[in-house]
């Protein structure tokens, strides 16, 4: 639907792009409450409803349009809000192209350098950000040539009865909506380039992997920046038009029960995040907490965007039974930017399902099922990242050969289909080889999205094992960090979880494994814990660690979804870098030691 007519479709799948959505929801649900905001992770702060958000997405729109930004960059830099979701609809509805990016903490060494490098690769005219903020950002605008060249709009102050002047730009699915930064987990972020039409399909296709019913309810912690707060709740309920109720991340970080409060609070259906964030609820979330906690109305628990463990399932499921969560309700997924979000996703309802493989055949990139029954054998359980939905492809595929590889055997996961971006902004060569690959034997088919990661599938569904750049390849064997990190993690309580990193630097006699692994209170010594390490990989992976650094809390560097940089830490590792931790003999508490944490965004 182009133009201002035709409002009398009756579901969003009529529609090309998410601002029709809106001004269809605004002309038939003007007043059901579309957002609501809880500053502080408990209290409402603020909500909007369908025709107050279409009402200032038109009017920043207006402005947008007469400062000529159609088919322009702008940045948004906001804290987690409802001026952000203003501000992205309104580069919607001006044909402008939205660029979010993290709000920065000034204090943190290199705060603005994610910005920076956002900002010299996409090229914008303009940052949209709020009035209380620009204060802030004023020393930056000083020292940053790329901060102070730029026009800065602060959008809360913007007229609201310019709604009037708004235009339809006519644009189509075909145009670009968006330029969504990559995490950057293992190479510097990459603007990947969102069509109208790819939001349209993936939200759709989510729609049919959630199971979507009438009335649903959205939780969400998730960072509005990202793509799976961006895209899998709140651009999600709008275009399913569900309620979104949605905090900070830091709220949730700080106090991990608002979460799951807002979840019995509101009845919320449909809610998630990254595996760590099920974990912190565990650690931080004591019995005393769970009193009046009713997570009854919890049907899809999302997890996806980082590897998912099986015992985090098992032990959020169990910890949280008494307070209603049923563990069918765990619903492991799998995607990335590239693919705009969604790829696959389990069956709703259904629960997890795990495969227990020979961890040493997989390390020879085979799928052996294993039952730990035969002596000596190793085994792995994998998590199902469930089946492909809604038009998209998935095929396993030898990174060096391009040829698709049989079922049982683990390879490059690659992907096609309607979600699938465009490409990396600024960046062909890139784009070329990672958006137009093709299988060997078969040029004219795809292209296809090479993803990086590696997995295979077992009866239709999809298993992650890792990604193919962190891979540590010692004496011809393969080793995926995340398992040796899992087995660092639970080798001392002093270690904290889901904050180590394993990779591998070249040594005399080739690669040598290196652990680093955050610490936070340790009761005895330091070369207790590493001494605990060095064992526990040894009996596990039969692997000689060379070298294990550990460092203070926060010491590891991880995206701001809070993926593990692996790169990073390497990086940090050989720059003498990482804060190394200390032990105090009165106190027997960790501090920093003179160092630099290059904490990335």
């Amino acid at each position: 639907m182009n133009g201002q007519g035709g409002l009398a479709e009756e579901t969003p799948e009529a529609f090309e792009t998410l601002s029709e959505v809106l001004r269809w929801r605004s002309a038939t649900q003007p007043g059901m409450r579309a957002f609501t905001f809880l500053a502080d992770g408990e209290k409402e702060s603020g909500h909007l409803t369908y025709a107050e958000l279409d009402r200032r997405a038109r009017s920043l729109a207006a402005m947008l349009q007469g400062m000529g930004m159609q088919g322009e960059r702008a940045v948004l830099l906001y804290p987690s809000g409802l001026d952000f979701l203003c501000a992205f609809l309104g580069c919607l509805y001006a044909g402008a192209v939205a660029v979010p990016v993290a709000a920065a903490q000034p204090r943190q060494k290199g705060a603005y350098s994610r910005l920076v490098s956002v900002i010299g690769n996409a090229r914008p005219r303009l940052v949209l950000t709020v009035s209380s903020l620009l204060p802030r950002m004023q020393p930056a605008m000083e020292t940053e040539p790329a901060l102070a060249s730029l026009a800065w709009l602060a959008t809360d102050e913007v007229d609201p009865d310019l709604e009037e002047s708004w235009r339809d730009p006519g644009v189509d699915g075909r145009a670009l909506a968006m330029l969504q930064y990559t995490s950057g987990s293992t190479s510097t972020p990459k603007g990947v380039m969102v069509s109208h039409a790819n939001l349209v399909h993936n939200t759709s296709l989510i729609r049919e992997a959630f199971g979507f019913v009438g009335s649903e309810v959205c939780v969400s912690w998730l960072p509005l920046h990202h793509d799976m707060g961006l895209i899998g709740t709140t651009l999600n309920s709008l275009y399913h038009g569900v309620p979104c109720v949605f905090m900070p991340p830091l709220a949730f970080l700080q106090r991990p029960v608002r979460w799951l409060r807002a979840i019995s609070r509101y009845r919320g259906t449909i809610s998630g995040g990254p595996n760590f964030g099920y974990e912190l609820c565990m650690s931080r979330i004591g019995p005393e907490q769970l009193a009046g906690l009713d997570l009854r109305s919890w049907r899809v628990a999302f997890n996806g965007s980082e590897p998912i463990r099986d015992a985090t399932l098992e032990q959020f499921a169990a910890a949280f039974a008494p307070s209603g969560f049923r563990k069918e309700s765990l619903y492991p997924c799998y995607g990335m930017a590239e693919a705009t979000l969604l790829v696959t996703g389990n069956f709703p309802q259904r629960g997890p399902k795990v495969q227990a493989v020979d961890a040493a055949a997989l390390a020879c990139n085979r799928v052996v099922p294993a039952d730990g029954s035969a002596a000596g054998e190793s085994v792995r359980t994998v998590v199902s990242s469930g089946r492909v939905w809604a038009g998209m492809e998935v095929v396993i595929v030898d990174p060096e050969t391009c040829e698709s590889c049989p079922e049982g055997c683990v390879g490059e996961i690659w992907v096609t289909g309607p979600s699938v971006a465009q490409g990396y902004w600024s960046q062909p060569e890139e784009t070329r080889r990672s958006f137009g690959a093709h299988l060997a034997g078969h040029p004219g088919g795809g292209p296809w999205l090479r993803t990086g990661d590696l997995g295979f599938l077992s009866d239709g569904e999809l298993f992650v094992t890792g990604r193919l750049k962190d891979m540590i390849i010692i004496a011809g064997r393969n080793y995926y960090p995340q398992d040796i990190e899992l087995v660092v993690e639970e080798c001392h309580p002093a270690v904290r979880q889901g904050c180590s990193a394993a990779f591998s630097v070249e040594g005399e006699s080739g690669e040598q494994l290196v652990v680093v692994a955050e610490v936070g209170r340790v009761i005895g010594s330091l070369d207790e814990v590493k001494t605990l390490i060095r064992r526990a990989v040894a009996e596990h992976y039969d692997l000689r660690a060379a070298d294990v650094a550990l460092v203070s809390p926060g010491g590891v560097p991880k995206t701001t979804s809070g993926k593990v940089q692996r790169s990073a830490c390497r990086a940090a590792y050989l720059g003498n870098e990482l804060p190394v931790a200390g032990l105090s003999p009165v106190e027997g508490v960790l501090s920093a030691q003179p160092g630099v944490a290059t904490v990335a965004g």
